[in-house]
Order: structure tokens, then C-alpha cells, then sequence
């Protein structure tokens, strides 16, 4: 797994699977929120949600598409890993 502060391609990012710690499925990236002055990544918004996301209470953009913090992100590899107490 790559440590998130090594660069991953951004397009890279789209369509791997949104994991917790535990290996709990969250939903397949769908797109990415980010500050455009910076570039710096703010949300994933999921697509595909399981029902285990429906049990965070996550942020939802105009769509109605869950949000997930990037700060929450720990790992990104074959999956991106987040810390679950990083989401609320």
C-alpha cells in the first residue's frame, strides 16, 4: 500500500473501493472534490454506497452522493483505507 502523502494520480483514484480499517466496504469512488487553488484533494464522493455507509451520518453534496472526508483517508493501494472515527 502507498503512504498517502507519497502523489497518486488522480484519475487513479476513480473507481477503487472505499474501505474502513476493517475491511468494511463504504462504495466505489465516483469523483473527487477539490480546492482548485491549491489542488488539494477535499472529498471522495462515493458512488455505488453500501448499506454500511447508510449508517454514517456523511456529508452529501447537491446530488445527494456521500462525501467522504480526504483527511479520513489513511492508505490508498489496491484500495483507499479510511479511518471510520475520521468520518464524522
Amino acid at each position: 500500500m502507498e503512504a498517502k502523502s507519497e502523489r497518486v494520480p488522480v484519475q487513479s483514484l476513480i473507481g477503487k473501493m472505499v474501505v474502513s480499517k476493517t475491511g468494511k466496504k463504504f462504495g466505489e469512488v465516483g469523483d473527487i472534490v477539490f480546492e482548485t487553488r491549491s489542488g488539494e484533494i477535499i472529498y471522495l464522493v462515493l458512488k455505488n454506497p453500501t448499506p454500511y455507509a447508510d449508517t454514517f451520518q456523511l456529508e452529501r453534496d447537491e446530488e445527494g452522493n456521500y462525501q467522504i472526508p480526504f483527511n479520513a483517508v489513511m492508505a490508498i493501494g489496491d484500495f483507499v483505507v479510511v479511518a471510520e472515527e475520521d468520518i464524522v
